[in-house]
């Protein structure tokens, strides 16, 4: 899609300095910017790429004033920086508006969906399933029997979200992730064999959570496993079943929550965490990458460590982590110190 400078400055309630009929189809850095593109300068480190830039089209702050002959348009606003984001914003969403029912795809008689579905090729909708208005489900994705997924979300492509899940509205699932499979439950036998544990509950997302790539979230064994509203989840997280996140808490790639584990809300959790199953994590906790949590944390507590504990005392600590082999050289060298002494005392 192609749009001009005028067009653009509508959208941004900006002013045009130069040609207002500037084309652009395409976003790029302002160093890497060439013809046809848009870009944008808010932080001074990078001004001096404007003069140089090929860019068709430059997004400036108002107060702006070159000093030296440009070859881009300008748009002027308030804020370049925010003005350019609304602008990613507009263009991720006539990117992602499709509509229609690509085929081959499978849609059961008893299914229900509103308008503007988009239904990618070889997708799969199952019995009884309802689906809000504007849901976009792109190629190679499966939605199982009794699902209810709410407005404005999409499944992009190869998500598979299981029997009985709800998802709420405004919801983004991204590729490959899983949304309802089998929890880890399985009881061991007199014989060293295991019996598994039938899983009967479900997955429930609340409005406004975003899961990243390859992210699996587990179905109860009896009852729901929940994700409040606001939630965000990066890639490659392993949630349990019977887990319960708060809302608006970000958890970074890599992070395992075992089973029945309770994380409070507006939580920030690095990547690679490890948190122990049937434990409470309180509001406001922050938890840094590769931390293992083993217990209960109270709420604004902050962790860092294998086994976490108070980031402070982990700060302190870990200068003599480093100083280690030269503390011991000391202590033995102290300890040698006061035989001499006893020795000498004793003669």
């Amino acid at each position: 899609m192609k749009f001009t400078a005028e067009q653009i400055a509508e959208i941004l309630e900006g002013e045009v300095v130069g040609n207002p009929n500037a084309l652009v189809s395409k976003l790029s850095k302002i160093e890497e910017g060439e013809e046809g593109a848009l870009t944008f300068l808010s932080n001074p480190k990078y001004q001096n790429f404007i003069y140089t830039t090929k860019a068709s089209v430059t997004i400036v702050n108002s107060t702006f004033v070159p000093d030296a002959a440009l070859s881009t348009t300008l748009i002027k606003v308030a804020d370049a920086y925010s003005a350019f984001t609304k602008l990613l914003e507009f263009y991720n969403q006539v990117k992602l508006n499709k509509t229609g029912i690509e085929q081959p795809s499978v849609i059961d008689e008893s299914a229900h969906y509103e308008s503007d579905l988009y239904l990618g090729s070889f997708s799969y909708i199952g019995k009884n399933v309802k689906l809000g208005t504007n849901v976009k489900i792109y190629p190679n994705s499966y939605v199982g029997d009794n699902v209810t997924i709410g407005d404005n979300v999409t499944l992009f492509a190869g998500v598979k979200v299981y029997s009985e899940t709800v998802i709420g509205n405004n919801c983004t699932v991204h590729s490959g992730s899983i949304i309802g499979s089998d929890g880890f439950g399985f009881a061991p036998n007199t014989d060293g064999t295991y019996s598994k544990i039938p899983q009967i509950g479900n997955v429930v997302i609340e409005d406004n959570v975003e899961i990243g790539a390859c992210t699996t979230i587990d179905r109860a064994t009896m009852g729901s496993t929940i994700i409040r509203k606001g939630v965000k989840l990066d890639n490659q997280i392993q949630v349990g079943h019977n887990v319960v996140i708060g809302e608006n808490t970000v958890i970074a790639a890599q992070t395992g929550i075992a089973g029945s584990t309770k994380i409070g809300k507006n939580g920030m959790i690095g990547g690679q965490v490890g948190f122990a199953g049937h434990i409470i994590i309180g509001d406001n906790v922050r938890i840094k990458a590769k931390s293992g949590i083993s217990k209960n944390v109270k709420d604004g507590e902050i962790l860092q460590g294998p086994v976490a504990f108070n980031d402070t005392n982990y700060s302190k600590s870990y200068v003599h982590f480093k100083n280690l082999p030269k503390i011991i050289t000391e202590i033995e060298e102290l300890k040698k110190e006061i035989l001499n002494l006893k020795k000498n005392y004793n003669g």
